[in-house]
């Protein structure tokens, strides 16, 4: 299976923003972006004239390295989308919400989405009370996700869980943490994901 094996902290520099990628880490003063919030390389600190193409590019990429997708499978969702009824940004982040391993992240399961990924490949994922293995697979409305029961007493499965017990819940998830369980209640509305992205950009570079 074919992965991104880039150095995390790199990516939020070359993007210019914090990705969150490392869970904790990226609020804490070990954040390499806090550190040296420019672009990583030899040329990283030149001050750099954007094109437009390369907003729409970099808009692209930024939503990729969230999510953890390499490039053909997101241009294959974006096609999806934009074969769907409706607006083509937000059926794209809507698909992109309902993989498994980013439900698994956004249910306090993993403090990462890379580590929720590892996760469902390593079989510790319930869907329905079936093991998928696969961080693709779709999640719909009303599927019950839940943790293995032999894999209950991993500890970091339950320090992420402990964590984001104290952040809270998105609205459109519920979750039995003492089960190791949750329920995709709805698909979210792109401005309820708070994903610092505009779809439209991603939009413009797929027709150029």
């Amino acid at each position: 299976m074919a992965r991104d094996i880039s150095a995390v902290c790199k990516q939020c520099r070359r993007e210019g923003m914090k990705l969150f990628l490392k869970g904790d880490r990226c609020l804490s003063d070990k954040c390499s972006y806090d550190r040296r919030p420019y672009a990583p390389g030899q040329h990283g600190q030149r001050r750099v004239k954007f094109s437009e193409y390369s907003r729409h590019l970099r808009e692209k990429q930024k939503a990729r390295r969230i999510y953890g997708i390499l490039e053909k499978q997101f241009s294959l969702y974006f096609k999806k989308a934009d074969s769907s009824k409706g607006v083509t940004g937000d059926n794209l982040f809507e698909i992109l919400e309902r993989r498994l391993d980013n439900i698994v992240f956004r249910m306090g399961f993993a403090n990462t989405r890379r580590s929720s990924r590892q996760l469902v490949s390593h079989n510790h994922i319930l869907v329905n009370g079936q093991k998928v293995n696969r961080p693709s697979f779709l999640v719909k409305t009303g599927d019950v996700v839940t943790i293995r029961e032999r894999s209950k007493k991993i500890v970091a499965i339950a320090e992420a869980l402990e964590g984001k017990g104290r952040q809270g819940w998105d609205a459109w998830i519920e979750v039995d943490a003492p089960k190791m369980s949750g329920v995709l209640k709805e698909i979210p509305d792109f401005a309820d994901m708070q994903i610092p992205i505009d779809p439209q950009l991603i939009v413009e570079f797929y027709s150029r």
